[in-house]
């Protein structure tokens, strides 16, 4: 397995409000109209799953197969042309901030792993941005 990790993004909500929210793919609703519709085609998404087309890469659906209250939230992917997981980690500061980081790992042979390092690595910082940037108010 091949990992990558974003930076470290520093949210100015609760590490509960964050993962509240990011454990329920339902939330997906209140930022979809952040997506940016040339790239990401069929869009779709319920409590526990979320699937889009990627062009050149295809259809992909990720699975949340496991909850660590306020800690952790993993992925599986159920459709990808690549088999992999992604973690979304939290950690927090004070009552009302916390840190996140996003990991994928993914099976990757040699000559996958030269082509889809760099647009993998920036499609993560480009994820965790977004997330950060999420009104986790209630």
């Amino acid at each position: 397995m091949t990992s990558f990790e974003s930076g470290i993004k520093v949210i100015p909500y609760s590490q509960q409000a964050v993962y509240s929210k990011l454990s329920n793919l339902n939330n997906l609703e209140q930022v979809k109209d952040r997506i940016p519709t040339d790239k990401i085609e069929n869009f779709q998404f319920d409590a526990d799953s979320v699937s889009f087309n990627v062009s050149p890469v295809g259809n992909v659906c990720l699975n949340i197969i496991d909850r660590d209250p306020c800690k952790t939230v993993k992925f599986e992917t159920a459709k990808s042309p690549i088999p992999c997981y992604l973690w979304i980690q939290l950690v927090a500061i004070d009552d009302t901030s916390c840190k996140m980081k996003l990991t994928i790992k993914a099976e990757l042979n040699i000559f996958m792993k030269s082509m889809v390092s760099k647009p993998l690595q920036e499609g993560l910082e480009k994820i965790a941005e977004m997330i950060s940037q999420i009104p986790f108010e209630n």
